[in-house]
């Protein structure tokens, strides 16, 4: 243990104490990785592949993330961060690593950098969600509006046919 190089792994006793999972097993925090990558954008293409957007053919500016995952930034775009929704906006430490600031107010003059996905020519405005809370009140009202319309196409009482 500590300084001496013996092992600090105990072993369990029993029948199943010499089984391990498979190396290729996904550990029980993946799926959490990979939805909070896909929530915050980071679905960037992995290396070796070079950083090009699959949407429309440009490169961006890939960074690994702290959950493993590659997020594509806009090259060369450092933004004020008052002016980008939230969600968007990405900060890279002196280790090269991105990370999301997600709902969290930026400082005063805090620069960050936007994903290439919302300023990508090849996803429509629906598709990249800038104001979440927003797309839920327009579905919202989407709903809304056809249950008004289909209530007004429904007559008040059906006719007497007998």
């Amino acid at each position: 243990m500590g300084d001496t190089g013996e092992s600090s792994i105990i072993p369990i006793s029993g029948p199943d104490g010499h089984r391990h999972p498979p190396s290729d097993a996904p550990q029980p925090w993946e799926n959490t990785d990979r939805a909070q990558a896909a929530m915050e954008g980071a679905t960037g293409p992995e290396p070796p592949a070079t950083p090009i957007c699959p949407n429309c053919g440009l490169v961006g500016d890939r960074h690994v993330t702290y959950y493993g995952m590659h997020v594509l930034l806009e090259p060369g775009m450092p933004v004020l961060a008052h002016m980008v929704p939230a969600w968007h906006r990405w900060y890279i430490d002196s280790n090269g690593t991105a990370w999301n600031s997600r709902e969290d107010e930026p400082g005063p003059g805090a620069v960050c950098r936007i994903p290439h996905q919302i300023a990508c020519p090849g996803l429509k405005p629906e598709e990249i969600g800038l104001w979440r809370w927003l797309d839920a009140v327009r579905a919202e009202n989407a709903r809304r509006a056809q249950r008004k319309a289909d209530e007004e196409d429904t007559p008040e009482a059906l006719p007497d046919v007998g």
